[in-house]
Parts: structure tokens; C-alpha cells; sequence
């Protein structure tokens, strides 16, 4: 497993680096002190993974989030924060972060969190959790045994929009990639919706997480 660290602060960034390379044997792991340098290193396609952090030099706050995605839309990339605050972490989930960190985690679910993203699952931290007003309901019987999207009945066509759903791409850009109408797109986003119990897609992120639901299913 190849992992981009991108912090500005050289301490974090090799403490973090070397976190990473406790997972496993082979993992391989770059840093970079700024967006500028994370896109250039990223461009190769060859990471499976990002741990992002959002006080960069050159750009900070959500925009790094976005404008990472922008360049490099395949890359996960799981926010690593001094900010724990639920307005952060949703607004990161909302641009299609796959996870978000506070640093005042301990090590172990640090380690966690990247296993499970790393694996096609989604990291939510608790506090975010806690939020009533944007959390979801808490799951049905009928779906807190589900695991895949497919154990939710839904069909291949909306686990393929779910998953571009969960990575934060617009419909317009889910119609695209799908070769289908944004109308068609927005049909299938609201059975997708439905089928997890939710409204917004911020929700369905946080219900994937809950359910510990994995991607590539």
C-alpha cells in the first residue's frame, strides 16, 4: 500500500509517516508540505491513499479538500485535523472525504481509521456522530445487519451511484461517468437515499459509516 501524507508541519508529517508504516510490511509512504507538491507527487496515480491535512500554506481549509479532489478525483483522501468540530467534519464528508481524523486521536484509531478506509469503508468520528441535527436516524432493524449495499436491496446501477455519491461527485458528474441522464442520476440518488433511510448525502456518508458498509461491494 502506497500513502501521501500531506502536512506542513515536519514533525506531524513524520509521525504520521510513521504510524503508516506500521500497518504493513510493504507499505510505502511520501510526504509533502503543501497542496502544490501533494498534487505533483499524486499525478502518477500510483497512492491508494491521502491523509490530508487542511492548515496548508498555499491553501487551507476545505479548499484543499476540494481542489485535491479536483486533480486527483480516484485518490481517497482522509482529512487529518486539529479541528474536531461537527461543522468541519461534515463539511469535508460533504466535498468526499473518505474519513476524518481529529489529531487528538490516540494511535490505535488512527490506525484504525486508515485500515478501514484503506479497506473501502468510511471513518466518522463520533462527535460527529453525536449531532442530532445532521445525523441520521439511528438504522432500522431491517438494515443494521446490512454490510453491503446490495444486503440493502439496492441494484448494481445504484450501488455504482452510491459509491460516486459517497466520493462526493456532483450529479451531473455521477450522470456523466455512468453514461447516463442527470434525471436518470437524480432517480437513482433518491432510491439510494431511501434504501438507507436518509435525506441528504452528508446523512448517507454518516448511515455507510454506521453500517460499516464497504464500497467495492
Amino acid at each position: 500500500m502506497r500513502i501521501l501524507v500531506v502536512d506542513d508541519h515536519p514533525m506531524m508529517a513524520e509521525a504520521l509517516a510513521l504510524a503508516m508504516r506500521t500497518l504493513e510490511r510493504e507499505t510505502e509512504v511520501e510526504t509533502a508540505g503543501d497542496l502544490r507538491s501533494a498534487i505533483t507527487a499524486a499525478g502518477d496515480n500510483t497512492f491508494d491513499l491521502c491523509l490530508l491535512d487542511l492548515g496548508l500554506p498555499d491553501c487551507s481549509g476545505i479548499d484543499a479538500l476540494t481542489r485535491l479532489r479536483d486533480a486527483i478525483p480516484a485518490l481517497p483522501v482522509v482529512v487529518v485535523s486539529g479541528a474536531d468540530d461537527a461543522a468541519n467534519v461534515l463539511a469535508a464528508l460533504d466535498k468526499g472525504a473518505m474519513g476524518y481524523i481529529p489529531k487528538t486521536s490516540p494511535r490505535n484509531v488512527l490506525l484504525s481509521a486508515v485500515r478501514l478506509v484503506a479497506s473501502g469503508g468510511i471513518y466518522v468520528p463520533t462527535e460527529a456522530l453525536k449531532r442530532e441535527a445532521e445525523a441520521p436516524p439511528v438504522p432500522t432493524a431491517a438494515t443494521t445487519s446490512a454490510k453491503t449495499a446490495a444486503d440493502l436491496g439496492m441494484s448494481s446501477r445504484q450501488r455504482e451511484v452510491l459509491e460516486l455519491l459517497l466520493k462526493g461527485l456532483p450529479n451531473k458528474l455521477i450522470a456523466r461517468k455512468l453514461d447516463i441522464s442527470e434525471n436518470t442520476t437524480k432517480i437513482h440518488v433518491s432510491s439510494v437515499l431511501r434504501a438507507l433511510g436518509v435525506t441528504s448525502r452528508t446523512q448517507a456518508l454518516i448511515a455507510a459509516s454506521r453500517l460499516g458498509l464497504r464500497l467495492e461491494a
